[in-house]
């Protein structure tokens, strides 16, 4: 009887669980937001999934994290959890969290993650209105791991963001006058890339130089202060639109701050003659610009394709024309046919084919924008 009344006792519990799980807001992660959670935060009052749940068990003063599934649940944890939940916990902690502020979703890397977590929970950055943030102090001065462009080493630089000037500035020697390079924010993108830079904390950022794209690669071993950088960029970026646009909306010039690449991995390529032999080459597909590198870590793209709108003569087709003369290991082809010219492709995988033609297909489908029409005629 006693073993019985102990198995319907968390029968009860679970079933309990369940029901709390069925309200708005709590079938997707609270950090995150990856559907279906299995993890709760029972001090906190939030489902969290897997994920997450790792980060909050490194802060253990503040989340006790337990399995929907598995762990034993005390009833008062259970009322806690019907009380608070997703939805009403965001209220508190995610009150005024700023427009520039990058929310991380759940494709995005554990450090955007993880800063986010302790910024919300641990330093309650966004509880109360009126706090001094870090990333509004309008300058920020630091060192940052600089990949050496010719030698590929990481060396210490100090970086300068500023924005009154509206620049971000690096140098090379800490009390150097002049800086190597004087950046406008306007052309800055900036997006986190761990795996391609070989460090949690790796940040690519990249800028247009005379019409030309530039990346530096940078880390700093802290994962708070990368990401303070990150999101003081994004502050000075906001400041600057808001000038340059003043009648624009928030929800209207945020997608004009940083951005995810929506792409990046290696495919074969050959030149405008297409008699040259495919070669491997890395490629970053940012927007509407597709960028070919020799190496993921050069510091310029060997040559950029433009993908404008279907309606003005862009097209996407699987396979390379009749007769191309293919000398590479790689089957799987695709030709971009751009008013101009075509341009052939092949990549290793199937999966990978259908992958990029998934993008190219969307961008091309997507409307032009009027900046993104001046560079169209500018090309042409």
């Amino acid at each position: 009887w006693h073993l019985h009344a102990k198995m319907s006792g968390s029968e009860r519990k679970i079933r309990a669980l369940r029901e709390i799980l069925q309200k708005p807001g709590n079938n997707t992660c609270a950090d995150c937001g990856a559907p279906d959670p299995e993890w709760a935060s029972c001090s906190l009052g939030v489902f969290i999934c897997l994920a997450c749940s790792g980060i909050h068990r490194n802060i253990q003063e503040i989340s006790k994290v337990k399995s929907v599934g598995l762990s034993h649940w005390e009833d008062q944890e259970l009322e806690f959890m019907a009380k608070n939940g997703n939805e009403p916990t965001k209220k508190i902690y995610e009150a005024t969290v700023p427009v520039y502020y990058y929310k991380p979703n759940h494709k995005d890397c554990q450090v955007l993650r993880e800063q986010w977590i302790r910024a919300k929970y641990e330093r309650k950055e966004f509880s109360e209105a009126g706090r001094n943030l870090i990333y509004e102090e309008g300058t920020r001065d630091g060192m940052l791991m600089k990949r050496g462009r010719d030698n590929g080493q990481f060396l210490n630089r100090r970086f300068v963001l500023s924005e009154r000037e509206g620049t971000l500035k690096y140098f090379t020697k800490f009390d150097a006058k002049d800086p190597k390079a004087v950046i406008k924010v306007d052309t800055i993108n900036a997006t986190f890339k761990p795996e391609k830079i070989g460090n949690p904390n790796g940040l690519q950022i990249t800028y247009l130089k005379a019409y030309s794209t530039r990346n530096i690669f940078v880390y700093h071993d802290s994962s708070k202060e990368i990401v303070d950088w990150f999101n003081s960029i994004r502050a000075v970026q906001l400041h600057y639109l808001k000038v340059a646009f003043p009648g624009a909306t928030d929800a209207e010039l945020v997608p004009k701050l940083t951005r995810n690449f929506l792409k990046e991995g290696y495919m074969e390529k050959t030149g405008p003659r297409q008699t040259e032999g495919f070669k491997k080459r890395w490629f970053t597909l940012d927007h509407r610009r597709l960028m070919y590198f020799k190496d993921p870590l050069d510091a310029f793209a060997k040559g950029e394709v433009f993908l404008g709108n279907k309606d003005h003569g862009y097209q996407i087709f699987p396979g390379l024309p009749s007769g191309t003369h293919h000398n590479g290991s790689w089957q799987h082809g695709i030709t971009i046919k751009t008013p101009e010219r075509c341009f052939l492709f092949t990549c290793e995988t199937e999966e990978d084919q259908e992958s990029w033609m998934k993008h190219f297909s969307d961008v091309m489908s997507a409307p032009m924008s009027p900046q993104e029409f001046a560079t169209f005629r500018h090309k042409h």
